[in-house]
Formats: structure tokens, C-alpha cells, sequence
């Protein structure tokens, strides 16, 4: 019980807003009448909760005469912390109302490197003039940690990529970009002086690839369009991040298929060119989604989404 006791006693004491706005208006009219009239009060009542406020802070707040009301030191300091208690007191039902409304709170969004180059930046600058209030968290992650987070919770909402049509069932999903796939391949190759290239000109290239784990649908495309064409694809060497496998071509490594987005990172000694279709067979392509577990209605979320549409 003593322990209690001594616990209770180390606890600062609570303090209604109310008993800081009679002590605001009291400190900015130094009169408390005119405080109480200011209040719609009387002045008895006003006078009480004065000496309430000083005898729970343990010290005296005003300098009282018959002729006069001034602050002391201790009083000085503490009104530009009350009036600003007070101010952000008076805003909540507008954090609320505009949290409930998803122009404000936090939204946790990540996306692959590949949004980077292109969609990411237009939609973020774009919804953080639009709603400064939202908090926006971005985590760049590829697609398997995108749906890991998702699953877990940690995350709002993601950027992944995907073959046409190939995006997660259980998720929801919008589009919001389609590419076509496009080659790098080292700047002095024999093939980036030709005119013309076809699937029948890279078949036996090494190439730079993601792991398949990491976007299985474009990784299945791509082997499938060689097995199509009767060759099974030699693999040097295998990255993460497209930026990662960019530079590993610009090193000689081999060529890779890239979202023709990535074009924007431009790499000394890569270069970029398109494939021509061969033998009526379409090469493939790849889409950016946002996608979010389903029934998933954060407010901020749903304004994100709403801003996606439009």
C-alpha cells in the first residue's frame, strides 16, 4: 500500500482544458472580471478555479492587489504552452474529421524499383499537393516482400509488377501502367549496332534476369518466349533490383529484359532497343498494379485509391 502511495503521489496531476482556458483568458486580461465576463461567468466561480489551478500546481500563477492582476515568472512561462494547448485542442475535431475523410492519417505504400522511374514520382508529388495531411510512408520492396507485408498487415498498399493479367487473385488489384519489354544490352555489343533485332539475335546471349520468386509471371514469360523458339535461355547472372541488373549489363554480364520504363535510368555503356516481333510471335509485356488486401478500408487508403482512379 505504501509503494501505492508513493506511486499515486508521483503522478502529475490531471488538469481539465477548462481550468486552462479560464487561466488563459485571466493571464490575457490581467483582470478577472472582464476574464469572467469574456468566459460567460461570474467572477467568484473564476477566482475558485484560479486558486484550484495554483493550489494543484503547487505554486502561484498571478500577483494580486486590489488594483492590479499580474503574472509571475511562473505564470509568464507558461501561457504561450497553454494558448498553444489550447489551439491544437480546438483543431482535433478537424484532425478527426479529415482522418475520417482520408485527408489525413498515414498511408504505408510500397512499391517495386521499377514504379520508381516513372509512376511514383508524378503520383506522389501529385497526392501530396493534393492531401499534405497524409502521411505517406514509402518502402521499396520487391513484389514477394510486397505480398508478405501485405498479408502481415505492415503495409497499406504496394506497387508491384506483373505480367498482363497475371496480378495476385487474393489481393485487389488496379492498374495503373502497362509496358512493353524492351532489351539492354552492353553499349559496344555487336548487337546494338544492328538495325534491326529479333528474338532469333539473342537466343544464345547470356542474360541477366530477376529470380523467378521475385515477379513469376514476367520471369515465366520471358523463358516461355524462348522455349517458344526452341532454345532453353543461358542464364549469367541473376539480381534483385532492375537498377542492380542494368549495371551488371553495362559490365558485360549479358542482355536483360527490362520494363521499357526503365529506359529513364540511363546508364553509360548500356543501351536500350526494341525487339521485333518474330515470326508473329508477341513478345512479352508487364503492367504496374497497386494492389491492397481485399476489404481493406483505411480512409487514407480509400482517398488513394479514389486519387489512382481519376
Amino acid at each position: 500500500m505504501k509503494t501505492n502511495a508513493v506511486n499515486d503521489a508521483r503522478k502529475p496531476p490531471l488538469i481539465e482544458l477548462r481550468l486552462w482556458r479560464q487561466f488563459a483568458a485571466v493571464a490575457e486580461e490581467l483582470h478577472f472580471s472582464r476574464a469572467a465576463q469574456r468566459l460567460h461567468m461570474t467572477q467568484p466561480p473564476l477566482t475558485q478555479a484560479i486558486a484550484q489551478l495554483e493550489a494543484t500546481l503547487g505554486l502561484q500563477l498571478f500577483e494580486r492587489t486590489k488594483r492590479s492582476v499580474q503574472l509571475t515568472a511562473a505564470g509568464a512561462a507558461l501561457l504561450p504552452e497553454v494558448l498553444d494547448l489550447l489551439a491544437r485542442a480546438s483543431a482535433l475535431p478537424a484532425v478527426a474529421r479529415a482522418s475520417a475523410d482520408g485527408e489525413a492519417g498515414r498511408l504505408r505504400l510500397a512499391f517495386v524499383s521499377t514504379a520508381g522511374f516513372d509512376v511514383l514520382p508524378r503520383w506522389v508529388r501529385a497526392f501530396r499537393e493534393q492531401y499534405p495531411r497524409v502521411q505517406l510512408e514509402l518502402i521499396e520492396a520487391t513484389g514477394d516482400v510486397q505480398l508478405e507485408a501485405l498479408a502481415r498487415g505492415d503495409i497499406d498498399a504496394g506497387f508491384i509488377l506483373h505480367s498482363p493479367g497475371f496480378a495476385p487473385p487474393h489481393l485487389a488489384c488496379q492498374r495503373v501502367s502497362q509496358d512493353a519489354l524492351v532489351l539492354a544490352l552492353p553499349e559496344h555489343s555487336a548487337l546494338a549496332l544492328k538495325r534491326r533485332l529479333t528474338l532469333a539475335d539473342l537466343l544464345d546471349q547470356p542474360l541477366v534476369i530477376f529470380p523467378r520468386h521475385i515477379v513469376p509471371s514476367v520471369h515465366d514469360a520471358i523463358f516461355a518466349m524462348y522455349h517458344a523458339a526452341g532454345q532453353l535461355p543461358t542464364v549469367a547472372q541473376e539480381a534483385i533490383q532492375m537498377q542492380t541488373i542494368v549495371n551488371l549489363v553495362s559490365a558485360g554480364l549479358g542482355v536483360a529484359w527490362v520494363p521499357d520504363s526503365v529506359r529513364q535510368f540511363q546508364r553509360p555503356g548500356v543501351v536500350y532497343r526494341q525487339v521485333a516481333e518474330d515470326k508473329g510471335r508477341a513478345l512479352p509485356g508487364c503492367e504496374t498494379s497497386l494492389v491492397w488486401a481485399a476489404g481493406a478500408a483505411s480512409p487514407a487508403l480509400l482517398r488513394f485509391r479514389a486519387f489512382a482512379a481519376d
